[in-house]
Order: C-alpha cells, then sequence, then structure tokens
C-alpha cells in the first residue's frame, strides 16, 4: 500500500462555508480514518468512536435543519462529504448515509413536539441510528412486509423480523416501517423504536465479503412496545414515508460508490506512476494509459450524475428518476473501476497489501442496497414508459 495521499478532488461548492466543511471532512478522514481503514475491515471492527467524533464535528446531520441541531446544507454539499468519507473507508461513508436514511422520517414527517424530543440528539447528540424496511421474505417487493404493529390503548406492539439492517444491534435509534393495516403499501406505519427497547435483539451479523466492519443483522422483535407519541406521519403512511427516504438514500448510495472509485483510481495511477517494467513506468504504456482514462471519466461522469439530482431536490423539484439513475449508473461505474484497479495493479492487486482487492470487495454490495440496480431500471423505465401493463 502507497503512504502517498490522493490528491483533492477539484470540486465545484456554493459557498465558502461548503469549501471549508469539505476540507474538516477531508482532514478527519485521512487523518482519522483512512490510517486504519484496512486494518479494522480485516478484523471487523465497528469504528463507533469514529460516529462520536463526526457527530461532535457537526457532520452527522448536515442536510437537516439548524434549528434542531442540523447542519442546515444543501444536499449536493452533504452528498460530497458523504464521498469524502467513503473514499477513507465505506463503512463510515455509508454509515453515515443510513444514519441520515433513519433521521429522514421524523425530520419530514414527524410533528414539531416530537422533532424537537428527538431530533436534536439523533442529529449531533451522539446518537446512531437504522433503517428498518426489508424482511427476510420482503426485499425489492418491501410492500408486503409483515411485520406487524397493533394498537394496545396508548401503545402499539411490535412483533417481527427486519432482515440486512445496517447497524444492526449497535444503533441508539431504528426507523421501523410495520403493517398496521391492510396487506399492500397502503397498510404500512412508520416507528421510532429505541434501540434498547424491551423485546428487541439483534442476531449474529451477517458473514459478509465485504464491508466487515459494518454490522449487518437480523433484528426480532418480540412484542415489543412502543408509545403512539413514536409513531412518525399518520397511520398507512410509512410507504410513503419510505419511499422519499430512498429517494434520497439512493443519492447517497451514489455518493458513496463516487468515492470508492475515485479511492481505487488514485491508488492505480500512483502505482502505475511508481511500477516500472522494461524500464519505463507502467503508466507510460497506451494500453494502461486508456484504462485510467477511462475509469476516470466514469467517476466524473457519475458525479456530475449525481450532483445534477441533488441541486433538483435542494431546488424542490421532482428528482426520483434522476435518483435511480445515479444510483444505478455510479454503483456499476464503481464496480467497474475498482475491477479495472486490481487489473492495473496486476498480482499485487489481488493480495491484501494494497486496499484495491477490498475497494472491488466492498463496491459490489452498492449494486444491492437500497434498491438493487434492476429495482432501479424498473423505477427509471416507469418514468420513461408509466407502470406496466402486465
Amino acid at each position: 500500500m502507497t503512504d502517498r495521499a490522493p490528491q483533492p478532488v477539484d470540486r465545484q461548492l456554493p459557498t465558502e462555508e461548503s469549501r471549508d466543511l469539505l476540507a474538516l471532512v477531508r482532514e478527519i478522514a485521512q487523518r482519522e480514518i483512512r490510517p486504519k481503514a484496512a486494518e479494522e475491515e480485516d478484523s471487523g471492527r465497528f469504528p463507533r468512536e469514529v460516529f462520536t467524533l463526526l457527530s461532535e464535528a457537526g457532520l452527522l446531520g448536515l442536510p437537516y435543519s439548524g434549528e434542531f441541531g442540523g447542519g442546515e446544507q444543501p444536499y449536493e454539499v452533504y452528498l460530497q462529504a458523504l464521498e469524502e468519507l467513503a473514499a477513507a473507508r465505506l463503512t463510515v461513508g455509508l454509515g453515515v448515509s443510513v444514519h441520515s436514511l433513519a433521521c429522514h422520517g421524523l425530520a419530514g414527517y414527524g410533528t414539531k413536539e416530537q422533532q424537537s424530543a428527538h431530533l436534536p440528539a439523533m442529529l449531533g447528540g451522539g446518537l446512531l441510528g437504522a433503517y428498518c424496511l426489508s424482511e427476510p421474505a420482503a426485499g425489492s417487493d418491501a410492500a408486503s412486509l409483515t411485520t406487524k404493529a397493533v394498537r394496545d390503548g396508548d401503545d402499539w406492539i411490535i412483533t417481527g423480523t427486519k432482515a440486512w439492517i445496517t447497524h444492526g444491534g449497535v444503533a441508539d435509534f431504528y426507523t421501523v416501517l410495520a403493517r398496521t393495516g391492510a396487506a399492500g403499501p397502503k397498510g404500512i406505519t412508520a416507528f421510532l423504536v429505541p434501540g434498547d427497547a424491551e423485546g428487541l435483539t439483534a442476531a449474529v451479523p451477517e458473514k459478509k465479503m465485504g464491508m466487515k466492519g459494518s454490522p449487518t443483522a437480523q433484528l426480532h422483535f418480540d412484542g415489543v412496545r412502543v408509545p403512539d407519541a413514536r409513531r412518525i406521519g399518520e397511520e398507512g403512511q410509512g410507504f410513503t414515508i419510505a419511499l422519499a427516504a430512498l429517494d434520497a438514500g439512493r443519492l447517497g448510495i451514489a455518493a458513496c460508490a463516487i468515492g470508492v472509485a475515485q479511492a481505487a483510481l488514485d491508488e492505480a495511477l500512483t502505482y502505475a506512476l511508481d511500477r516500472k517494467q522494461f524500464g519505463h513506468p507502467i503508466a507510460d504504456f497506451q494500453g494502461l494509459r486508456f484504462m485510467l482514462a477511462d475509469m476516470a471519466t466514469k467517476i466524473e461522469a457519475g458525479r456530475a450524475l449525481y450532483l445534477a439530482a441533488a441541486r433538483l431536490r435542494d431546488a424542490g423539484k421532482p428528482f426520483s428518476r434522476q435518483a435511480a439513475m445515479a444510483k444505478l449508473f455510479c454503483t456499476d461505474a464503481a464496480m467497474a473501476v475498482t475491477t479495472d484497479a486490481v487489473q492495473v495493479l496486476g498480482g499485487y492487486g489481488y493480495t491484501a497489501d494494497f486496499p484495491v482487492e477490498r475497494l472491488m470487495r466492498e463496491a459490489k454490495v452498492l449494486q444491492i442496497v437500497e434498491g438493487t440496480n434492476q429495482i432501479q431500471r424498473m423505477v427509471i423505465a416507469r418514468h420513461l414508459a408509466g407502470p406496466e401493463t402486465r
């Protein structure tokens, strides 16, 4: 692994404040996150202290209202911060994105009383969140979820199992989607569940090919009692809340993917300039130069695509189609770029002595989480041609 620090990305940012913010994010990423990434991923260690540091620095609530402790930053700035964090370590970048996703429901649909009671701690009080939509038999078909919430006076009793939960077992709060009515999307309601709620347990984390430092686990709800005051939005509004959160979350995944791809390109370029064969740096050979050019082009195109979608969101315009496009393109680009980075390094790229093999393994999950890329194609096609007629 090279000790040469990657060159900063030339970013187009809207204000001097945002430039200072990105400089802070990059400093933290390079000083506190990147040096430990390989060792801690190999050992499967979750860096909770890093999330505490990010919370103290005001970086866990960047896109949310300053009234409740958020950073009041536009999405185009927040996403570029995510990209920097993911380039240093995907466990951290994706973790911040998931935390933001977990805050989305309450921030967007909660009452003022709920927001005042919970958001300050969620956005800047050291808490870490998780988002609970998927189930063992309800992944892409999330509207078929079966976890139930039954009314009991002023409380709800939640029973069921959630699956593939990032931060499962370590989060301080969970945004949970549960069935309170009939089958289908209109029977789903959202709840804010404390991480230490009685009857809530986490299974042993999944053994994954990448992101080993980020716990992904099933959560079991065995009669978990939640006050109605922790219901987010109206009864039956949960699926609408979930879809809105996923549109924003897909942009987070896109930004993380470009961060991973950028890190892989930085490593490949450094290696190609240092490594000599036939008396010349291998970066002199046209076949490899073209690979590097294609990698850089995919990254620039992906960054432009996710930022264009973010700017639509910031302007209050529809962005669902563009979010799906960004998630699709950026994660496919990350898979291609990291694969090419391994090829540039040759045999060394296949060893754990260099980070590109880890980046390649991590890139794969980004094509799957928060809607597989096949689902993204369905979303895009529906925007173009309308719903399927079959």
